[in-house]
C-alpha cells in the first residue's frame, strides 16, 4: 500500500494559485507529482478560503504544542522536587516516639480514654 504524503498548506496555496494564474493541471501535477484531482480540491479550498483557515489551526496547534511541552518541563520539574523532598524526609532523623507521614502529617496516637 502507498503511504500518504503530506503536504503543507504554504504548498498546497502556490499550487492553487498557480494553477489560478494560468497554468494547467496537467502541467503541475506532473511537475510535483501530485493527482490532478488533488489539485482541484486545493483550488476549491483556495477558493473559499479553506486554506486560510487551516494555516490559522496550524498556528494554534503550534501554540498549544507549546505549550504543553512547557507544562511537561514544569510537571517534570515538580516531579524531581517531590522525590528529592521523599528522600530527605526518609533520610532525617526522627524520634520513634513521634511517626510522621509527608502526606497526613504527625501521627496522632490514640489516647487511653479512646481505647475504653
Amino acid at each position: 500500500m502507498a503511504k500518504h504524503r503530506t503536504h503543507s498548506i504554504d504548498f498546497k496555496r502556490q499550487v492553487a494559485q498557480d494553477y489560478l494564474a494560468g497554468e494547467t493541471l496537467h502541467g503541475l501535477a506532473k511537475r510535483h507529482d501530485l493527482s490532478r484531482n488533488l489539485i482541484r480540491i486545493w483550488v476549491r479550498k483556495c477558493e473559499m478560503g479553506a486554506l486560510d483557515e487551516d494555516t490559522a489551526a496550524a498556528e494554534l496547534l503550534q501554540e498549544y504544542e507549546a505549550r504543553i511541552a512547557a507544562l511537561e518541563r514544569l510537571v517534570g520539574k515538580q516531579a524531581l522536587e517531590l522525590e528529592f523532598l521523599k528522600g530527605a524526609l526518609r533520610h532525617t532523623p526522627r524520634p520513634r516516639s513521634a511517626p510522621t507521614s509527608a502526606i497526613t502529617g504527625p501521627v496522632v496516637s490514640p489516647s487511653q480514654r479512646d481505647v475504653d
